[in-house]
């Protein structure tokens, strides 16, 4: 995969199992009912605008038009699910580990913003949670506390309880991210 920014990185790393579900569906369309409770889901979830241009995907529209409209975090996915489609070995990997440095600011002011009542932000942290629950492991317990940093949980003992290494070091570090920000 080409280098990006860090943020499309990121964006790409969060979403990499949904890119591979859809960029694998349209090459397999047997697998395309078993993304339809994901696809409802996100749209609960407040992601109507990326999932309708899922479907459109998944039904063989491929031109550059689906991008109309998007924000900045969907279209960088729906670019990865095209790329992906004319070139699988473009799609990010969906084993790879987040890296706790680089992840750890933007979770921590999502938390923030949502703390401080940004619905907006509130809502993108939900929607994550339910991808990062899916992942399991350390991720799905992320996803489990984040609610609790949101509502002011800072015991760090408390919130990295079962968790690995690895989730361990990034529950610390969005932790020493919330303290810069005066929100621990």
């Amino acid at each position: 995969m080409s280098v990006l920014p860090e943020k499309s990185q990121q964006i790409l790393q969060i979403h990499a199992a949904l890119i591979h579900r859809v960029v694998m569906a349209c090459h397999q369309r047997d697998l395309i009912p078993s993304l339809t409770p994901l696809i409802k889901a996100s749209e609960e979830n407040g992601w109507v605008g990326l999932m309708k241009v899922v479907r459109q995907i998944l039904n063989g529209k491929r031109e550059l038009s689906l991008l109309n409209g998007l924000d900045e975090e969907d279209r960088i996915i729906v670019e990865a699910i095209l790329e992906g489609i004319k070139n699988p070995a473009s799609l990010p990997d969906p084993q790879a580990k987040a890296d706790a440095g680089a992840a750890a600011p933007g979770l921590a002011a999502m938390i923030k913003a949502s703390a401080s009542g940004d619905a907006q932000a509130l809502q993108l942290l939900a929607s994550m949670a339910e991808q990062m629950s899916g992942a399991g492991g350390d991720m799905a317990r992320l996803a489990a506390i984040m609610r609790r940093m949101v509502n002011g949980e800072r015991d760090a003992d408390r919130l990295t309880q079962g968790m690995e290494a690895q989730g361990k070091g990034l529950v610390m570090a969005i932790l020493k991210e919330l303290e810069k920000t005066g929100l621990n």
